[in-house]
């Protein structure tokens, strides 16, 4: 069965892509969270939602990084987004949490060191 106008056929190449080539490393292995990670993080959303500062989370895994966004609604642009960069992971750390404007808070080698820019419900209140 040949396809009719405007159909094609599975089988064929599209744009972009060649016949005969196995795809990249990186686009069958994009870079994720592992569950530790996972874990610290969406244990950090779950105070937040509690206390009613964000309604909605997005994670993206890239071929370069792995991108947890954190929204207030889920209309709107992401508040905060805390990513995994493991080409940064040397010089700089792999974890940075930026904030909705592109300003970087807080950039290093332990997720929960980062994390602190955003969890302030663990800080110590002198009375």
């Amino acid at each position: 069965m040949t396809p009719g106008p405007g159909e094609t056929d599975p089988s064929q190449p599209r744009g972009g892509e060649t016949a005969g080539v196995a795809p990249s490393l990186a686009a069958i292995n994009p870079v994720t969270f592992d569950r530790r990670e996972l874990n610290r993080i969406l244990g950090l959303y779950g105070r937040k939602v509690a206390a009613g500062e964000w309604r909605d989370y997005a994670i993206d895994f890239r071929k370069d990084r792995a991108v947890f966004s954190v929204f207030r609604r889920s209309s709107e642009v992401p508040i905060y987004r805390i990513e995994k960069n493991p080409r940064l992971g040397r010089p700089q750390g792999a974890y940075s949490v930026i904030s909705a404007s592109g300003l970087i808070l807080r950039r290093g080698h332990e997720l929960d060191r980062v994390l602190r820019a955003l969890d302030r419900s663990l800080s110590v209140v002198a009375g």
